[in-house]
């Protein structure tokens, strides 16, 4: 199998790189954002730009990564854009740079939006040139950009802008490229159409001919586009060399061609135009097909187009067909051809009179019409409208193979999509492992297409939106199963033997040689399938190796997929494997096949089930797995077996390869993305068209929902009065009642319902009814008594909730779709819960699923509800996280097992109880059953006969002591605070009592939802019936949802509410399955809200893999897409986590977003950070020793400079007296991560006046998380990188509460047009570290006071890293001198007793410190002589050797020196950890 060569990386220029190029100094001159004075503008420079940068070097991504970079487009380019001006350079310059914005995933249409005026014209330029001649002033390699600009364009229909002049392109007036016959048959398939053909051509009529001479190139833009494309398709030779520039060219029409066939918008009438065109079957007929290379890109994009021109659906309406419907259509595209052919063709009457299913496949049609003559078949298209009509005496121009592939791939039969989908095995094969068009390494540059779904805005129906998702997360997951395969395999290290076999010279721990490896069972196919049903196999392998790897291999549970793997390497033993080639050929990989698990077998030979049984101990070595083979992969290579003759793949197998179990979910999602297809899948009617993103974007919001509430408890939400009044700004509360001393929370508010019927009123009306719109009625209403015990005391909300949130919390009670976009800091987590316990007091019966991206997110959420008035037998947590809760309780499903289990016989305690107290006989409190018994008969009978005597009897009033004298359960309440009765008012002693009794049938009621538990035997059951009965709030990951979806609907899982936490967080298709958790009620969802909260402006979901990231757009959520669709959201607006100062670095990013009063108000933000003048800076960093980044790996990127620097102003704060957990270091990239730890584990190491940092970790791990002090290392020199995504700065900036400090270099990432708003204020103050050394932790000075001690500016890190050791010694030698002073006092200071003991032990724990003084920190400022490093010892007695292994993988430079003035000591060697506890020595 050919392996294409590994792709060059393409290598950011440095910062003085940049500074000497050509584009910089003219930069300087004409358009860089910090020149004050600018040249006047020049189109030569852009002409001159163009010819000598862009064209001369071929289009080259550096160049032009350049231009982008220095705001070329924004300052320059479109500025000064205008007809006069516009050429061709000027027209391809801006073409380039927003291409490369699309490459880099950064907003690119924002310089447009704000100068809109001259992109009419500039667009019909473009088409203009799109269509010019190939020999003509734009080359084929220009009209390459030119159409990538136009595929962009036609993706970005969201952009009004961009929408207004696409639209001209792509409407129903395109229809006057159709020839006349086919123009004909399509309006009378749809006679709608005629009558708006007939407005257009009216419409024409009254045009002045030079606009309707323009109106008519646009309308035919698209077809002569195509003509142009088949006129150099025709042009690439079979065999001769062909230049790439026109492969490209075909590769990205195609790629444009497939854009416009996937939105429904570009396709309803463009599928016509390409139809008619018959594109396709030029495409297959053409010679770049042919070519093996060069073509191969070119046929996979060509099967894409061909599916999608196909596709099940109706172009007019947008409706999904269904399989019937289908059938339907090709069955009236035969008989069409086979009456044609009956009524003029009598060559063909034998076609004409055959049933259908004899002649629609391909053989039959070939038979059929390959021996009619060219002008015959001709002749046969034009009566079907498929081309036109042929003239009497002429013959054709088209020859015979094109007419007759017309006829047969239009007539064939085809398979249906679901069934397509069917027989596709889910395992990765060898073939799409190694393809670099689907499935490309981490080197992918964005320059070239790739045969991969995009995920934009809008689907064609929810098979397409499944199917994409389907096929993008496949791939994605094979990206990283290559990964694991070519770490494990070069690991083994399998070299060719003497005698032609496999010889493995290493060892992986996920890999093991196959010893033996049988097919036992091939079951018969179902009905209708071709495939069995199943497939089994046992594999033999020798476990000889570490007890912990053993017990890994061992530990393979049901359902985990391994790969069996063939090896037949070339090389000889001995050979040293290179990373850098090309892996299949040094390893000589033949075959991939994936395999599920079905589980161990024993002694016997049966597969050991798991199960809570220990399992059987095992003899020797060898271990025998039962696993199940992908049935269609197996159907698929017998039948190349039988009918082909190649050899057969099962009896080849030398290596199986296991994966971590994390990362090795892949099929089951799959799976269930599968079983979705082929299920009926109903999204609730108000959600279909949202999901696809067409229709009202705000269809769903709860104002346009007819089923909307008008009267909602909002139970403990508000505070006051004066809350609910301040929640609601611009509304009339009225309240039901006047006395202030009642108008108390809860409340229960009734809104104004809007009736949408829309009729028109006279104005009078409209005022009322605006006012009357405006008025909110409250009232407010007491909750029952629950019991005279302090814990039936309701718990209480204590948030003051701000009006935004209010809306939220509003919003999220109603029925239909409610989007909260929750800036960092703004209480998301508050809201959600919030609402979850409003859901669950206003509809008890309802149930709701909560979902969010991680584990820790969920556990936030279950710690704060356990905090609100919701029952914990009602919550349930699904997944492996539960562990994770910080609460004694397990929320677990049997967890919830064994607490009902102990409810059940606390409460049968009580039963027990309260029939010892009224003295009943018996056991009522055997069973729940025996217990209901006891409540009906003898509770009931009691309560109602008390209930008689001190109810209200007619004219006498009623007598406040008989509540008491009859309350019939005074000795079962003997335990409660007493009195219980407080004798002042009746009602008050009435309610007291209703509350006991209230208490007692709660017992009864928890006891008979408990009797479950009694029938039911078996832990699984039980767990069962909680999950589906029992729970209101169960939660889960997105991931456990779409791993467990099947047995879900299989248990008739059901839930009314969705919530989901950190929603721009999940993968598009993670969002989506919880929505399908359960099967239809009746064809419909049940399905009523769905509550999304997040955060587009921070990170978006993890894609290992740039090309799914970025050409397929993976990466961006459902909430995203929702966003961008235009969906309305409640924007919360006042942050509450970090000082003001701080928020002003990203609130830029919000719509309004505030601070909340008590960031201004509470000591800790108005308070300074001692020992530094700031509470943010950007500190420059300059190289150190000649090095800025590193990249010892590939993307392990590191700073040393950076990272000394962090560490030390960690270790200066930490000896201020900063706790060590409250301080936080992050860095953007995980080689500096690694580093970064390194130099903690040798400086800080266990050091007790200094310790370790709360987290040192990446922004993106961090997401979600604070702490009140980052540091934060931004590592690149020559690029900026990763951080350009403003998404990540957010994140970055957003962490610290009360302070934040910045290691970067300023020159690179101030020029960066993204990153403007944040980093114009970081450099408008001071670029050095300004620090106050004599101000102690914590201090009184006021944040922005000068202060009263001396300000110390640090220029660089060996300076500030030589100060730190001199501040450690310094107080090392204080704290000694100190207890020298101590222990010479007199006697008599010293009380008596243990004090002399416990002095001693300060002591010792004091020496400790003293002899850890070894460990401080050297500064790595110094270079010394080499007898200085020849007298160090070279390590204490204690020393711990730290091997590369356990600090990451070339985590360390080599060495660090440095030279300045001040203390002479030893560098830090940074290989070994060694040099970190060698004794100072400090010489004059």
């Amino acid at each position: 199998m050919a392996t294409p060569a590994q792709p060059k990386k393409i290598v950011a220029p440095t910062v003085s790189q940049i500074n000497a190029e050509f584009v910089t100094q003219l930069a300087c001159k004409y358009w860089a954002p910090h020149i004050k004075k600018k040249s006047p503008f020049d189109i030569k420079v852009i002409e001159e730009i163009y010819e000598k940068e862009i064209v001369k070097s071929r289009f080259a991504i550096r160049k032009i990564m350049l231009l982008e970079f220095s705001q070329y487009l924004e300052n320059y380019l479109w500025m000064n854009y205008s007809p006069e001006v516009s050429s061709k350079a000027y027209l391809m310059s801006i073409c380039c740079m927003v291409n490369e914005k699309f490459r880099e995933n950064v907003p690119a249409w924002e310089t447009f939006k704000k100068k809109p005026d001259h992109f009419p014209f500039f667009f019909k330029c473009i088409l203009k040139a799109a269509l010019a001649e190939n020999d003509g002033e734009f080359s084929l390699h220009e009209q390459t950009v030119l159409l990538l600009f136009l595929d962009h364009c036609f993706n970005s229909l969201e952009v009004d802008l961009i929408r207004s002049q696409v639209q001209q392109l792509i409407s129903l007036p395109m229809w006057m490229g159709l020839q006349s016959a086919r123009l004909e048959l399509e309006l009378k398939k749809t006679p709608k159409l005629r009558k708006f053909w007939n407005l257009i051509k009216k419409n024409d009529e009254k045009m002045d001919p030079e606009a309707r001479e323009q109106a008519y190139q646009e309308r035919r833009f698209l077809s002569q586009l195509i003509q142009k494309f088949i006129s150099v398709l025709k042009s690439v030779p079979l065999s001769e060399p062909v230049t790439m520039d026109k492969v490209h060219y075909c590769e990205r029409f195609i790629e444009l061609v497939i854009d416009l066939e996937a939105l429904l918008p570009t396709r309803r009438w463009f599928n016509t135009i390409l139809d008619d065109s018959h594109l396709l079957v030029h495409c297959y007929l053409s010679n770049l097909v042919h070519r093996e290379e060069d073509g191969h890109l070119f046929s996979q994009l060509l099967d894409m187009l061909k599916f999608y021109t196909g596709f099940e659906i109706n172009d007019q309406t947008g409706n999904a067909l269904t399989e019937n419907e289908m059938t339907t259509i090709h069955y009236d595209r035969i008989t069409s051809l086979q009456r044609a052919a009956f009524a003029h063709f009598p060559e063909l009457y034998d076609f004409a009179l055959s049933n259908v299913a004899e002649v629609d496949t391909r053989e039959s049609l070939v038979k059929f019409f390959g021996p009619l003559s060219s002008n015959t078949l001709h002749q046969v298209a034009s009566y079907l409208c498929l081309l036109p009509t042929l003239p009497k005496n002429e013959d054709t121009t088209f020859d015979k193979e094109f007419l007759l592939e017309l006829l047969v791939s239009r007539h064939e039969r085809r398979i249906s999509q679901i069934q397509q989908l069917n027989q596709m095995p889910l395992y990765p094969t060898e073939k799409i492992i190694w393809d670099e068009n689907i499935v490309p390494t981490e080197y992918y540059s964005g320059e070239g297409c790739l045969a991969l779904p995009k995920l934009n805005l809008q689907f064609l129906t929810l098979h397409d939106y499944l199917l994409r998702n389907f096929n993008l997360f496949r791939l994605e997951s094979t990206y990283e199963i290559r990964q694991d395969i070519e770490d494990s395999v070069s690991r083994m290290k399998p070299w060719q033997s003497e005698y032609g076999g496999v010889v493995f010279g290493g060892w992986a721990r996920m890999a093991q040689p196959i010893v033996a490896f049988t097919v036992v069972e091939v079951a018969k196919p179902n009905i209708g399938e071709n495939w069995p049903t199943r497939v089994r196999a046992d594999v033999t392998i020798n476990l000889n190796v570490r007890d912990h790897i053993k017990d890994e291999w061992e530990g393979l549970r049901k359902h985990d997929v391994c790969f069996l793997i063939t090896v037949r390497p070339t090389k000889p033993y001995g050979t040293k494997f290179d990373r850098r080639r090309p892996f299949i050929e040094q390893v000589g990989l033949v075959y991939v096949r994936g395999c599920e698990i079905q589980g161990m077998l024993d002694d016997k030979g049966r597969v050991i089930e798991d199960g809570p049984e220990p399992r059987p101990n095992l003899r020797g070595e060898s271990r025998t797995f039962r696993v199940f083979l992908d049935p269609n992969q197996y159907q698929q290579d017998m039948t190349n077996t039988i009918q082909n003759g190649a050899e057969d793949v099962y009896e080849t197998f030398n290596i199986i390869m296991r994966r971590k179990p994390k990362e090795n979910n892949f099929k089951a999602v799959l799976e269930t993305i599968r079983n979705l297809m082929n299920t009926d899948c109903v999204v609730p009617d108000w959600l279909h068209d949202i999901i696809l993103g067409y229709g009202d974007p705000s269809s769903a919001h709860y104002s346009k929902m007819p089923n909307q509430i008008a009267t909602l408890d909002f139970n403990d939400t508000f505070l006051s009065i004066e809350h609910l009044k301040a929640s609601f700004p611009g509304h009339n509360v009225k309240v039901t009642v006047d006395d202030p001393a009642l108008q108390i929370p809860p409340f229960r508010i009734t809104f104004p319902v809007r009736s949408g019927k829309g009729k028109k009123r006279k104005d009078a009306d409209e005022d009322e009814d605006t006012e009357e719109a405006k008025t909110l009625i409250v009232e407010p209403h007491v909750i029952p008594n629950r019991g005279p015990y302090p814990y039936n005391q309701p718990k209480r909300n204590t948030i003051q909730f701000t009006h935004t949130q209010i809306e939220a919390i509003r919003a999220g009670m109603q029925p239909g779709l409610t989007m909260v976009v929750g800036p960092p800091g703004t209480g998301k987590t508050d809201v959600a819960v919030q609402i979850i316990s409003n859901i669950y007091h206003n509809f008890p019966e309802q149930r709701t699923l909560i979902v969010t991206h991680s584990n820790q997110a969920l556990n936030q959420l279950f710690e704060k509800i356990m905090a609100l008035d919701i029952d914990e037998r009602h919550l349930l947590r699904l997944g492996h996280g539960e562990e994770e809760l910080e609460t004694e309780k397990d929320f677990s499903r049997y967890g919830r097992v064994n607490y009902v289990l102990a409810r059940r016989i606390e409460l049968l305690e009580e039963v027990k109880r309260l029939q010892k107290s009224l003295g009943v006989p018996g056991d009522a409190s055997y069973t729940c059953e025996t217990a209901g018994y006891f409540f009906l008969y003898q509770v009931m009978s009691r309560w109602e006969e008390y209930i008689s005597k001190v109810k209200n009897k007619g004219s006498t009033l009623p007598d406040v002591m008989e509540i008491s004298t009859f309350f019939p359960f005074h000795e079962y309440f003997a335990n409660a605070p007493q009195p219980i009765f407080k004798g002042k008012s009746y009602e008050e002693d009435m309610e007291i009592a209703e509350g006991c009794f209230r208490h007692i049938k709660k017992i009864f009621t928890q006891l008979e939802e408990f009797r479950a538990s009694e029938l039911l035997r078996s832990g699984l059951d039980r767990s069962k019936y909680l999950l589906v009965k029992e729970a209101k709030i169960i939660a889960m990951t997105c991931t456990h949802a779409a791993l467990k979806r099947h047995d879900l609907v299989k248990l008739g899982f059901k839930y009314d509410n969705i919530l989901m936490e950190e929603a721009a967080q999940i993968l598009e298709i993670e969002t989506f399955i919880p929505l399908l958790l359960q099967n239809p009620q009746d064809g419909f969802s049940r399905l009523k809200r769905w509550i999304m909260i997040g955060d587009h402006h921070q990170l978006p979901p993890v894609i290992k893999n740039m090309a799914f990231q970025k050409y397929s757009n993976m990466e961006q959520s459902l909430f995203t897409r929702f966003v961008r669709v235009g969906v309305p959201t409640v924007d919360l607006d006042a942050q509450g986590r970090a000082r003001a100062s701080l928020c002003n670095l990203y609130n830029w990013r919000y719509k309004n977003l505030g601070n909340l009063p008590h960031v201004q108000l509470l000591p800790e933000f108005s308070t300074a950070n001692a020992g530094l003048l700031y509470d943010f800076q950007l500190i420059n960093v300059e190289d150190f020793q000649g090095v800025g980044e590193s990249e010892p790996n590939p993307y392990f990127y590191q700073n040393l400079g950076e990272a000394e620097y962090v560490v030390a102003l960690f270790m200066y704060m930490c000896l201020l007296g900063y706790p060590a957990d409250r301080i936080s270091i992050l860095t953007t990239y995980n080689g500096q991560k690694h580093l970064i730890r390194d130099i903690i584990n040798r400086r800080c190491g266990n050091n007790p006046l200094i310790g370790r940092p709360n987290k040192v970790t990446t922004v993106d791990r961090f997401q979600g998380q604070q702490n009140d002090y980052i540091l934060l290392s931004l590592v690149r020199t020559r690029a900026v990188g990763h951080l350009r995504d403003v998404r990540r700065l957010v994140v970055a900036m957003s962490r610290a509460r009360l302070g934040l400090y910045i290691f970067a270099r300023v020159s690179l990432f101030q020029n960066c047009f993204e990153l403007t708003p944040a980093f114009s204020q970081l450099t408008a103050r001071p670029l050095h570290l300004h620090i106050i050394p004599t101000e102690p932790f914590p201090t009184t000075r006021k944040n922005g006071e000068r202060p009263s001690h001396e300000v110390q500016i640090i220029k660089n890190m060996p300076q500030m890293a030589n100060f730190v050791y001199n501040m450690y010694m310094h107080l090392i030698q204080t704290t000694h001198h100190y207890h020298q002073t101590f222990l010479q006092l007199p006697p008599a200071m010293v009380e008596e007793g243990d004090e002399g003991q416990s002095q001693e032990t300060e002591l010792e724990a004091e020496e400790a410190m003293l002899i850890q003084a070894d460990d401080i920190p050297s500064p790595p400022d110094v270079s010394c002589s080499q007898e200085t490093l020849a007298s160090q010892p070279d390590s204490t007695p204690n020393q711990t050797e730290t091997t590369a292994s356990q600090t990451g993988a070339n985590s360390r430079p080599e060495m660090v020196t440095a030279s300045v003035p001040g203390a002479v000591t030893t560098p830090v060697k940074a290989t070994t950890p060694q040099d970190a506890t060698s004794a100072p020595t400090k010489t004059n």
